[in-house]
């Protein structure tokens, strides 16, 4: 593979509440599902994306994230997959579907989020992401990305393969792609089949008339357990059975497109890629759908990290400052650290970090994201604690605390305009090796590095205070605050940097 398996779409927020339902509801006829647990996973182009990691693949996603809790949860999912998010801003809130399951089968299905937002525009990064990767997937949802101008001309100019699963109230496929997947319904539909005829019939007359119009290489109708029909040559259609599965069918269609897509990147033909595409979805029902086949990492992602901290603290309230901004064009700027044992070093570099902008969201690491970089007997003070400490701070609009090593899957999400970093970069380390910088480079944002006030050390307050030492032998701050702007080492991140 010569780059990345880009899948590009509609991402959802999903989540399996799993119960029991042992009376009804005293003053309706209806079940009362007792909760007994949930899982939260990503839905639509974000499940396929995971899919197409999980086989092994580097895989980027090119979607639309909402500034709210969900996209933030969505964020984190997605890291924990290992798949590199590649957000355009999304108006509105993240679409969301809850479905309540008993003993394994559905009981209701909740949607939620409302009308499509609008996306933003792609940055350089995502169409020079589209332009190089080994194939592209194309997991419409009828939410607004795959019609998206900028990526639609993206999508027709690459040369890698591009596989396209429709959905009915989403966009006609670019002009040439290699393959189309929709399934049984969808394909009638798009296509106006009219009634009459064998199945198999009728979903090859849909699969020709797709190809024609899309002017597609081939069109996969998939047929559920039956398995798919492939219309790529001629007027005679390959049948691809599928051997018996029976099971949640919930993601199959994403887990099929994610299977041909890989096969494409790696060279096979297409019918090959349908052969493999069916026998993969098929072993994914019989192996238990996607409660099985969600990978680990995933599954084991921590609800969100909630503290009692006040409306300056979380997802939400950061989203909300974020999308007040953005709507007035102004500047987002982003920090993150421990802030362990607050002190005057971080408030130096807090009070230039919001001099750049309009507003100073805080990633805040977790009491488990601390231990587990500096050792069992870190934090000294607990994370409810210091994100209070920080959203007191005149300089902090918000802070949002995260569990991973590192601040990857906030960033992802926040996008932040420029990202600092306090420290000793300036004095010859050099921006470029900031860990973020690649993160940052995929909306063009920049990387910014204000130096600490000398002799300030949370490790070194510590060590102190064990030793029964005070800390007024410490040296007088060299750096003034104001004066910490005026020696801002700037490092843009892309070409063009705003």
């Amino acid at each position: 593979m010569r780059g990345p398996v880009v899948v590009l779409g509609d991402t959802l927020l999903d989540r399996d509440v799993e119960g029991l339902v042992n009376r009804l509801c005293p003053d309706s006829p209806v079940p009362v599902l007792d909760e007994t647990s949930s899982v939260d996973r990503p839905g639509g182009a974000g499940l396929a994306a995971v899919f197409a990691a999980a086989q092994g693949a580097e895989v980027a996603l090119v979607t639309a994230v909402a500034d709210d809790a969900g996209g933030a949860r969505l964020g984190t999912l997605l890291a924990a997959a290992g798949v590199r998010l590649y957000a355009l801003p999304l108006a509105g809130a993240t679409p969301e579907k809850v479905r309540l399951r008993v003993r394994g089968r559905v009981l209701l299905r909740h949607d939620r989020g409302g009308a499509a937002g609008v996306p933003g525009q792609p940055s350089d990064a995502v169409l020079r992401l589209i332009a190089d990767a080994s194939a592209v997937l194309v997991s419409d949802y009828g939410r607004g990305v795959a019609g998206h101008p900028a990526l639609r001309a993206a999508l027709a100019a690459t040369r890698a393969p591009v596989v396209w699963d429709p959905h009915p109230r989403g966009p006609a496929a670019v002009p040439g792609v290699h393959l189309a997947t929709p399934n049984e319904p969808e394909a009638r539909d798009l296509a106006k089949t009219p009634p009459g005829g064998s199945r198999l019939a009728a979903a090859s007359r849909s699969a020709q008339a797709l190809r024609r119009r899309w002017q597609a290489r081939a069109v996969a109708v998939t047929l559920g357990g039956d398995g798919a029909l492939l219309s790529h040559a001629g007027s005679t259609p390959l049948m691809v059975p599928a051997p018996p599965a029976e099971g949640d069918t919930c993601g199959a269609g994403d887990r099929f497109a994610s299977t041909a897509t890989l096969a494409l990147a790696r060279g096979a033909l297409v019918s090959e890629a349908v052969q493999e595409a069916v026998a993969e979805a098929s072993a994914y029902v019989a192996g238990g759908g996607v409660a099985a086949a969600l990978p680990a990492p995933v599954r084991a992602v921590a609800p969100e990290v909630v503290t009692g901290g006040g409306d300056r603290i979380g997802a939400g309230a950061a989203g909300e400052v974020v999308a007040r901004v953005r709507a007035a064009g102004g500047t987002v700027v982003a920090t993150g650290g421990c802030f362990d044992l607050l002190h005057a070093g971080h408030v130096a570099t807090l009070q230039a970090a919001r001099q750049l902008g309009d507003c100073l969201v805080v990633c805040l690491n977790s009491d488990a994201s601390v231990a587990g970089l500096k050792g069992p007997e870190r934090p000294v003070v607990p994370q409810g604690d210091r994100g209070r400490l920080l959203a007191a701070l005149g300089c902090v609009d918000a802070v949002l605390i995260f569990d991973e090593p590192t601040p990857e899957a906030a960033l992802s999400w926040l996008r932040p305009d420029i990202w600092v970093k306090g420290g000793d970069y300036a004095s010859g380390g050099g921006a470029e090796t900031l860990p973020e910088s690649e993160i940052l480079a995929r909306w063009g944002g920049h990387t910014v590095v204000v130096p600490y006030l000398d002799g300030r050390s949370t490790t070194d307050m510590i060590a102190a205070a064990r030793a029964g030492r005070g800390s007024g032998g410490w040296p007088a701050a060299s750096v003034d605050p104001a004066e910490a702007v005026a020696q801002t080492v700037v490092r843009s991140t892309a070409k063009g940097a705003r």
